[in-house]
């Protein structure tokens, strides 16, 4: 058992029989899906467990279109058991995959690029972190001195990655920009009916300063309206305004366009695989490992729904903002009514671990 966890009973789950362990199943083989394809070893992210690999396996050798939802139920209950943590209280955010017009070229009217990841970017570890540097740092710039900290965001913007090619595409404004950034991914709309998807490629290693955060402590609005859609109205208000405070956030993401990805899912996870709207959800790396499933149940119905959000879910993303035990942040899916959700998403939940049995 893990320090800080304890063990309890599905039975303890509410809505656990209610809801669709096929759709939660089907999740979960994504993971299993990568599991087989390459290993998970890395430095910075819990990898899974032997244990959790040979459920994986299993869950592959399974006829999807024969699995009832009783199967489906058995399946987790037989390999898992569910565990929470001392304090007992979790909290969910959402996100969402943005949908937004853009250009191939920069116009008048498309002029913020997005950029793709510069090859002097490099990614740190600790072989080769110099001590000199913010010891929290990731990733670097690499120079013919060594490795210094990478460009900021307000250098980017006023030119320091300019003449080099880096341009990927390119977005009607530094708004529009900054929230693909917070997301991570993007569906690109061309004027021509054509599109694109882009999704995180790299960043400059800045710690992440939550603009919401800024606006309140600045009391430019309280706390109940710091929401996406509120925050990002004020912003586009006045772009120079705007401009200056989200330079605050000095992290910045770079991107790479995809290719033959399943249209009818999200974009590419930090797993590895592709995101399914409503069931993936974005952990802690550092806590749990991905293709972990996790069950929530919110204190308060979700702002479409009549009901609480009771549904398992499986870890497969992570983001600079979703840090502890029991802190989650759930995709919601593509375009503007997605995100129009994700940002009014703030809700207390049971957050219920599921881990391999005996391990």
């Amino acid at each position: 058992m893990r320090k800080g966890w304890r063990q309890i009973s599905f039975d303890d789950l509410k809505g656990w029989e209610q809801d669709d362990h096929i759709a939660a199943l089907s999740c979960f083989r994504m993971s299993a899906k990568a599991f087989a394809k390459r290993s998970f070893v890395s430095r910075v992210a819990v990898n899974p467990s032997q244990e959790l690999l040979n459920i994986a396996e299993k869950a592959l050798q399974l006829d999807m279109a024969k699995v009832s939802k009783q199967t489906a139920r058995k399946f987790f209950e037989n390999h898992f058991e569910p565990q929470t943590y001392k304090q007992e209280q979790g909290f969910v955010t959402a996100y969402f995959e943005p949908a937004v017009e853009a250009s191939r070229v920069k116009t008048e009217e498309f002029s913020y690029p997005l950029y793709r990841r510069p090859h002097d970017l490099v990614k740190l570890d600790p072989d080769n972190k110099p001590k000199n540097l913010d010891q929290s740092l990731e990733w670097a710039r690499q120079t013919d001195n060594g490795l210094v900290e990478f460009y900021d965001r307000g250098q980017i913007d006023n030119g320091a990655l300019d003449d080099r090619g880096l341009e990927l595409f390119w977005l009607k404004s530094v708004v529009e920009g900054f929230y693909i950034h917070i997301q991570g991914s993007a569906r690109l709309l061309f004027r021509d009916g054509t599109s694109s998807r882009v999704s995180y490629a790299g960043k400059t290693g800045h710690p992440y300063t939550s603009i919401g955060k800024l606006l309140v402590k600045q009391e430019v609005m309280p706390l109940e309206d710091a929401n996406m859609v509120n925050i990002r109205a004020w912003l586009e208000e006045d772009l120079v305004r705007g401009t200056q405070v989200l330079h605050k956030n000095r992290s910045f993401i770079f991107f790479t366009e995809l290719e033959g990805h399943d249209p009818d899912f999200g974009p590419i996870a930090a797993a590895g695989v592709q995101l399914t709207a409503g069931r993936s959800l974005a952990v802690d790396k550092s806590v749990h490992p991905y293709g972990t499933p996790i069950w929530l149940s919110t204190k308060k119905p979700l702002p479409d729904q009549s009901n609480t959000y009771q549904r398992l879910m499986i870890a497969q993303d992570t983001g600079s903002a979703i840090v502890g035990e029991q802190r989650g942040d759930i995709f919601i899916g593509s375009g503007k009514e997605a995100g129009t959700l994700a940002g009014s998403i703030r809700h207390d939940t049971d957050f219920i671990a599921l881990y391999p049995k005996g391990a």
